[in-house]
């Protein structure tokens, strides 16, 4: 007799597992469904979880050489055992991934080990040491992403030369030389912890700007910052080619624009040209479920045109983060049991890990001024906040984007450090249509970062308080 649900999901990343967890909450019999050998997914095995453990671990050793003189530490050149900081990363996973088997078991959802593929409306077949049927009212398609390659190149990964985000967060060595192809968070966050531990790290980038899709004033003043840290960039640039030479990588790339090719040598070469949606394998084009652009295409309450089975995630439409993943994974979840759920698309922050961070919300002047719309901006600089110059952390700014005439915010986007915990407050502004007068007259604590948040609405609305 098969096993009997009310919901089956497979793939247990953030969408995943909050996913199983809301339904289990909502007194739903639930069902994960998950091929690794550990839950988790991407994000927490070997994507954000593990590179905030070296992005954190590198910062501190960066700023052991590099920044406590000035605070008046002093102390012996730092010496790193990398070896050591990987263990710290490594001890970091398990214990999230624990965590997320303990609250499987807590919530009394049923975990299937194996590859899980549909062979029917409300039948999932699970291929693992057996294979098994997994029978539920409801299938939801949480299976993230993989690993993209360069279109038009032929990438042969060799998990020490050529590698891609998910080798570069265990190299065995720091290497001399890096090329990153691929300006964008992956390869910024992982192209920085190398280059902070001592490669010289060089970014190849097909765009004029890096962080595609950010604001453009933001990307900037990040790159200089970059640069100033010591990272090359080779804007314009599209790679022709990536391959082996002996122990050296090789990446060919020419003008976008046309002009004559260049070669640069590595010792690694890591490839971070984004992600790709993960369906193969899951039975989706047998059973007749609509694909748009590679990706799940899904109504408004994330079901596909298959009754009974729903999407989301990275399979998706939308950006490719783990909290707008979690989000869906709620409104799923809550939908299957009748109620409403809902994601407010406009209001997803998006933050790259960097020292400093950069951190966004909403629209960019980019967009507001394609869209037409007539707006106001205000910016307020770190170097002017107290806090942030008793911290040596005065690199970057807080900017606001609101409508000129009913002074509703839009967006707001933060380079600074912990610009990723403050983007939240302006998040929260948004999700009540909240104005920059709103925030710029609420108070806030003396001396703090979050300060300069507050000085930027003021610019937007009236005019700074302290500069």
């Amino acid at each position: 007799m098969a096993d009997q649900f009310d919901v089956a999901i497979i793939g247990s990343g953030p969408g995943g597992y909050v996913c199983a967890i809301k339904c289990a909450q909502l007194g739903l019999k639930t069902a994960i469904i998950e091929k690794s050998s550990t839950l988790g997914g991407t994000c927490l095995n070997i994507g954000c979880i593990p590179s905030k453990a070296l992005l954190h671990a590198s910062e501190m050793f960066h700023e052991a050489g590099h920044g406590f003189d000035k605070l008046g530490i002093e102390t012996s050149a730092p010496k790193l055992n990398l070896e050591k900081m990987m263990a710290h990363k490594d001890a970091t996973v398990k214990a999230n991934v624990d965590g997320v088997a303990f609250l499987m078991k807590k919530n009394d959802v049923t975990v299937f080990k194996g590859t899980g593929k549909i062979v029917s409306a409300g039948k999932v077949e699970v291929t693992g040491e057996t294979t098994q049927t997994v029978d539920a009212k409801n299938i939801v398609l949480a299976t993230g992403s993989e690993v993209a390659g360069i279109p038009g190149v032929d990438v042969k990964f060799d998990g020490e030369i050529i590698v891609s985000s998910d080798h570069a967060i265990a190299l065995k060595k720091v290497p001399a030389k890096m090329v990153v192809v691929g300006g964008g968070v992956i390869g910024l966050e992982l192209g920085s912890v190398w280059s902070r531990l001592g490669a010289d790290v060089t970014v190849v980038e097909y765009l004029g700007a890096i962080l595609g899709g950010m604001d453009g004033g933001v990307a900037k003043q990040f790159q200089r910052t970059l640069k100033k840290q010591g990272m090359t960039f080779k804007m314009n640039s599209k790679v022709t080619s990536v391959s082996k030479k002996g122990k050296k990588g090789l990446v060919t790339f020419e003008p976008v624009a046309g002009g004559e090719a260049q070669t640069l040598e590595a010792d690694v070469v890591l490839v971070a040209t984004g992600r790709l949606p993960y369906t193969q394998g899951l039975g989706l084009e047998e059973l007749g479920v609509e694909m748009e652009r590679g990706k799940v295409k899904t109504d408004a309450q994330w079901r596909t045109n298959i009754e009974g089975i729903y999407a989301l995630g990275d399979v998706i439409d939308g950006p490719m983060l783990a909290h707008k993943a979690e989000d869906e994974g709620v409104a799923v979840a809550e939908t299957i049991a009748g109620q409403h759920g809902h994601v407010n698309y406009s209001v997803i922050p998006s933050v790259v890990y960097t020292m400093p961070e950069v951190a966004s919300v909403g629209a960019t002047e980019e967009q507001l001024k394609a869209d037409g719309v007539d707006y106001v901006s205000g910016q307020f600089p770190f170097s002017a906040n107290g806090r942030a110059r008793a911290m040596n952390a005065t690199e970057g700014f807080v900017k606001f984007l609101a409508d000129a005439k009913t002074d509703r915010v839009l967006g707001a986007h933060i380079v600074g450090f912990g610009a990723g915990d403050m983007i939240h407050e302006v998040a929260v502004l948004m999700e009540f249509a909240g104005s920059s007068e709103d925030l710029g007259r609420t108070c806030h604590a003396h001396p703090t970062l979050s300060e300069a948040v507050r000085e930027a609405a003021l610019a937007t609305f009236s005019k700074p308080l302290h500069i």
